[in-house]
């Protein structure tokens, strides 16, 4: 009898009993241009099951790692405990992540461990399959960012993959910089200039990890964090009548190559303020934009209000917003109608309630996602449980190796312009394909997986009231 109920546990699954999981370890891996500086994150247990999440883009593995200490020995089934636990560590945009990270891997853990697929978990579909809008991706040498260009490459990821909504990035700045002769912004100094190195030290720097501390790039990497957050209201610069003559001369070029029939956004416009971002709102009204993405900080909500009601071009924000609570604002007094959140700066089950928010007071949500297939994944499952959604971004067109990424989700995330979700528990996909990692590891992480253990007992008292 013995020797038959032995050989019958070979035939069962017996590693998930979910009331006896306990979070054992947590480790990271970062990847370079997948398609940005993506770092995964992996939740280990005492039966064997492992949960995969990732961190915001060009986030930090700190933010999630200074939490391990918070959460060794709970079980990890219980999402919304240690989500709440660990909360008020959500900063906003990036700084979020590391929450964020941690609480896809716990759903992804949760769903293996009962054996349903995270969507299943919030509460069943409304959709088979999340809509994906495609970005113009980052990792094309030599890409020209004027509109005959960009929008020959939208149409032709259209084309090839099925997208059937894209979004351009078009920057007053990177207009400049196409025509440096032209008077095209009215700025102090040569800050215009200055502020687009700025931009591109910071993501060199991320990227390279060079120099030592004190040294002369440290210098230079802190004049470049300065300027990159300084907000528009005190940056002083305007748009010239020539420079919305040039940017809207760009947009006409996008939509003679695309037509009108396909949805086209545009992000990135500029440092405006808000009278000149009506300016150029409503020189763009004609060309039937889907949205114009972050025009202004995200916390700006007063000036979102006054921004609507100027044009009739639909505004779009919110992938540096984390907590429902930090969503409200914007929400509740319609600013815009088009929320635009990333699952690695709230979560998945943080995002659904702002979304269920969101449809309360009669405003869309659209998802930013500049990450791998782990946080595809998640945003789908996240939207295809979430009435108002309506699509996520994918930013990694041009990354060949973006979907090997992964195992065991048949080698294609997207499909026609779609992510369809299987039944399979958590996330949907087996693990990490390590063999594809180890050939795109971030410069400076050159180990995967490696130890955290001097995290391991990182702990204060976290109290929130005295």
């Amino acid at each position: 009898m013995s020797d038959q109920f032995e050989s019958t546990l070979h035939h069962v699954n017996t590693y998930s009993k979910p009331s006896e999981l306990k979070i054992t370890d947590m480790r990271f891996v970062d990847l370079a241009g997948a398609p940005m500086h993506c770092t995964l994150v992996k939740i280990y247990t005492n039966q064997g099951i492992t949960g995969i999440g990732e961190l915001r883009d060009f986030g930090s593995r700190t933010y999630a790692a200074m939490l391990k200490g918070r959460l060794l020995g709970e079980n990890p089934c219980n999402v919304d405990k240690l989500f709440r636990r660990i909360k008020q560590f959500m900063g906003t945009g990036r700084q979020a992540g590391g929450v964020a990270g941690i609480e896809i891997a716990l759903w992804d853990l949760a769903g293996k461990a009962y054996g349903v697929p995270v969507y299943q978990m919030l509460g069943g579909k409304f959709r088979d399959a999340a809509r994906v809008y495609c970005d113009l991706g980052v990792n094309t040498p030599g890409l020209r960012s004027d509109g005959y260009s960009m929008g020959k490459r939208l149409k032709q990821f259209a084309d090839e993959s099925g997208f059937t909504m894209v979004k351009a990035v078009l920057g007053v700045e990177t207009l400049q910089a196409l025509y440096p002769e032209e008077e095209l912004i009215s700025a102090p100094g040569s800050y215009v200039e200055e502020l687009r190195q700025a931009a591109q030290y910071n993501f060199e720097f991320i990227r390279n990890r060079r120099d030592t501390p004190y040294g002369p790039e440290f210098q230079k990497r802190n004049r470049a964090y300065d300027l990159v957050n300084t907000q528009s209201p005190y940056t002083l610069f305007r748009m010239t009548e020539r420079g919305l003559d040039r940017y809207e001369e760009e947009v006409a070029h996008m939509r003679d190559v695309l037509g009108y029939k396909m949805p086209l956004a545009i992000d990135h416009l500029g440092y405006l303020n808000v009278e000149d971002a009506a300016r150029l709102l409503r020189r763009l009204e004609k060309y039937n934009l889907l949205w114009a993405e972050d025009m202004l900080p995200c916390t700006y909500t007063e000036e979102y209000k006054r921004l609507s009601m100027l044009t009739s071009t639909p505004l779009a924000t919110g992938e540096d917003l984390s907590t429902l609570e930090s969503f409200e604002e914007l929400i509740v007094n319609r600013a815009v109608p088009i929320i635009h959140p990333d699952i690695c700066s709230s979560g998945i089950y943080e995002t659904k309630k702002i979304g269920d928010l969101a449809q309360r007071y009669h405003v869309a949500m659209a998802m930013h996602m500049c990450e791998t297939p782990v946080a595809a994944l998640a945003t789908a499952h996240m939207g295809v449980a979430t009435e108002n959604f309506v699509a996520t971004e994918f930013n990694a067109p041009d990354v060949p190796w973006w979907d090997d990424i992964i195992t065991g989700f048949g080698g294609k995330v997207i499909q026609n312009g779609f992510i369809r979700v299987s039944g399979k528990p958590g996330l949907g996909f087996d693990d990490i394909n390590d063999e594809v990692i180890k050939d795109h590891l971030m410069p400076g992480f050159p180990d995967m997986w490696a130890s955290t253990d001097h995290w391991n007992t990182e702990y204060s008292n976290d109290r929130l009231f005295s």
